[in-house]
């Protein structure tokens, strides 16, 4: 599983100590992490491990093992269950030890922090502040969901979020205010696994949802669904050049001394072209422009 992972087209990759792991296997999983980090070629894919969560006593070994034994080929920690920003802030001030205990470059290393308790959602742009290390948030559906007393029974439903008899998306709120949150403080905002992996269109739907709230990528827990994903996040071909053609339109106006611009019988102006701008940026930021 971790070579496939080292050698998918996933941007990030990310080994497990949590949930995944039973609680007897932490120690040889440590060292697995450790030689797969050391060993194996991850191309472009950037390397992550999750930790347990700080209120655990696995946590700091977590920590201190895979620092000590591969810290200059670890690129985030994914922080799970945070609570508030006293949980980033205990990872963080750990983590700087680590660096200066073993001559790592100070800062180097990102955070990834999980949006799965119900007090990490109230206080989620506290979190987003909590320290210059954190990169992205993600929502973690599962263990959010339990949280809340939510009846769902499975990480992730069809649908694009329609669960029984409940008339909408049991996540919109979820999913807005943790991008609101990422937004506001310049963070990437993440969506939590979609668990069906037998319907790739659950899958799709899932992620055009949070796409277009403003999500940036969504957790893939079986290879299949990475090229789902990797598409959904990733401007189409025709939206690139939409957005080339409207952004011209607009710098002719411009050049002409006029405001607006028309465009396809639709009126552009300068809030239309931020949208546009927004587009482009997010093909760069898949390698596409």
């Amino acid at each position: 599983m971790i070579a496939k992972a080292a050698a998918s087209a996933a941007d990030v990759a990310f080994l497990d100590l949590e949930d995944a792991i039973l609680p007897a296997d932490r120690p040889q999983a440590r060292q697995n992490i450790v030689q797969a980090l050391n060993d194996l070629d991850w191309g472009r894919t950037a390397r992550a491990f999750r930790i347990n969560p700080v209120d655990t006593h696995w946590c700091h070994e977590d920590l201190l093992t895979v620092i000590a034994g591969a810290g200059a080929n670890v690129d985030v920690i994914i922080v799970p269950k945070v609570h508030g920003p006293r949980d980033v802030w205990f990872v963080d001030d750990l983590l700087t030890q680590l660096e200066k205990k073993h001559g790592l470059e100070a800062g180097r290393i990102g955070l990834e922090v999980l949006i799965e308790e119900a007090q990490a959602l109230v206080d989620v742009q506290a979190i987003c502040r909590a320290s210059s290390r954190i990169e992205a948030v993600t929502l973690g559906p599962g263990d959010l969901a339990a949280s809340l007393g939510m009846r769902l029974g499975h990480i992730g439903v069809t649908d694009s979020g329609r669960a029984g008899d409940y008339d909408g998306d049991v996540w919109q709120y979820a999913r807005s205010r943790l991008i609101v949150a990422a937004r506001a403080h310049g963070l990437a905002a993440v969506d939590g696994p979609y668990a069906d992996f037998s319907s790739p269109g659950g899958f799709r739907r899932s992620a055009i949802s949070f796409a277009t709230l403003g999500g940036i990528g969504k957790w893939c827990i079986h290879p299949s669904q990475i090229e789902i994903a990797n598409e959904v996040f990733a401007p189409s071909p025709s939206e690139i050049a939409e957005a080339r053609a409207i952004i011209e339109a607009m710098r002719s106006a411009e050049n002409l001394g006029q405001g607006a611009a028309s465009f396809g019988g639709t009126m552009i102006d300068a809030a239309s072209i931020r949208s546009f701008e927004v587009t482009l940026q997010r093909a760069r930021d898949a390698g596409l422009l």
